[in-house]
């Protein structure tokens, strides 16, 4: 028999075995995709996982994971390169602390399973290595995730959000593998995700609905047409759908930070157009020593708060002195406001031990590692500052223009 003559090697079947519930085959076109459901704090998720890619041959694993988060869960020491002062000139300092949040609450849960958050996306980059498969890394940037569902929602949802957030850091409830395997279920997960809908449909469709159709098309372009991806299962249901949509050209749409509205750009500054047009009146009808007066009035009606907030939060004493230096300018412009102002001389001033960058994810969980931690200190003087200086900036609003009509 010649070379050509004898048969090709054949291709192992995909999948090689049947899997349980949280294992589903989908096809496109050529592709064949074992879209593998997961609990991030799971140890059956991990086990399950293993065995995934033990018994397949892919061309390929997809992971729920984007660049960031796959660097800091490769590369623990990726803290130590944080560029904190970077952050916080690009205004990225809130978005940093949600994501401490709720890494610190799943990490919590994972304490009474014994797994550590996100262990099986882990477990599934370092087999991949090991058997030399392609990773393709399928999830949208977090920060961007995260913008988009702040920009996405209205004032008082943010307020109620972050409370939620920071209350769930103490709350007790443990959960085991059972009541996992239980939140691993088809319909346990819609119910949860059509509660989501109703009742915070903005942030459902930017945590949920986007990055399922980013996920989707990101996997659908993955090299190869064996592929196993591994994500949570909150997202199976709804990605299953979106394989027979072409949503290709929505990428370039749902990876953008939508701008600042005219109408929230107009009101940003009326404020300060109004409060110096009715200085600038009061000194026109009263002289200019009234409206020095007034000047002086601002300046410490903004100042004194901000530099209590600070203070409150134990910020460093410079600042505190640009707290107070600070709010009276800042709370006339929306560009900048003083709690980035204040973070910034903090960091400069007391920037974090790496050791504490490292920690943040179990000081958050505690009201005294808010002010042990400097990172987390960091963010109690950005927000401390902030309030101080909304308070000022609207009493002193207030008072000013009632001595317009004086």
């Amino acid at each position: 028999m010649t070379a050509s003559e004898e048969a090709a090697p054949e291709t192992p079947p995909f999948p090689a075995r049947q899997y349980d519930k949280d294992v589903h085959l989908v096809e496109y076109g050529e592709k064949r995709i074992l879209l593998v459901g997961t609990a991030h704090i799971s140890q059956q998720s991990v086990d399950l996982v293993t065995t995934v890619l033990t018994s397949e041959e892919p061309d390929c694993v997809c992971l729920e994971l984007d660049d960031k988060r796959y660097q800091a869960m490769t590369r623990p020491e990726a803290w130590e390169e944080l560029d904190l002062r970077t952050i916080i000139r690009e205004k990225r300092l809130a978005a940093l602390i949600v994501n401490l949040i709720m890494a610190a609450y799943q990490k919590r849960l994972g304490l009474t399973t014994g797994v550590k958050p996100g262990s099986e996306l882990l477990a599934a980059a370092t087999l991949a290595r090991e058997k030399g498969l392609q990773i393709s890394l399928c999830d949208r940037d977090v920060r961007i995730t995260l913008r988009r569902a702040w920009k996405k929602t209205s004032l008082w949802r943010k307020g109620w959000l972050f409370a939620t957030l920071i209350t769930s850091l103490f709350d007790k409830e443990k959960l085991d593998e059972e009541e996992l395997t239980r939140m691993r279920q088809k319909d346990a997960l819609e119910e949860i995700m059509d509660e989501m809908g109703d009742s915070l449909p903005e942030l459902k469709h930017v945590l949920i609905d986007e990055r399922d159709t980013y996920l989707v098309e990101k996997i659908k372009a993955s090299p190869g047409n064996r592929l196993v991806a591994v994500v949570g299962a909150g997202h199976v249901a709804g990605m299953i759908k979106k394989f027979d949509e072409e949503n290709r050209d929505r990428l370039e749409e749902i990876t953008t930070i939508p701008p600042v509205s005219t109408g929230m750009k107009i009101f940003g500054w009326s404020i300060p157009v109004l409060i110096l047009g009715s200085i600038c009146f009061i000194g026109w009808r009263q002289g200019i020593g009234a409206a020095g007066d007034n000047l002086l009035f601002w300046a410490l009606v903004n100042g004194v708060p901000a530099a209590i907030g600070t203070a409150i939060a134990l910020g460093h004493p410079l600042t505190i002195l640009a707290a107070l230096l600070s709010a009276p300018v800042t709370s006339l412009t929306p560009v900048i406001g003083a709690g980035y102002v204040c973070a910034f001389v903090q960091i400069w001033t007391k920037p974090p031990r790496v050791y504490e960058l490292r920690s943040a994810g179990d000081d958050i969980a505690t009201a005294r590692g808010w002010w042990k931690n400097r990172l987390l200190r960091t963010f109690l003087v950005f927000v401390f500052s902030t309030f101080g200086s909304l308070i000022g900036t609207w009493a002193g609003g207030i008072e000013i223009m009632k001595r317009v009509f004086e």
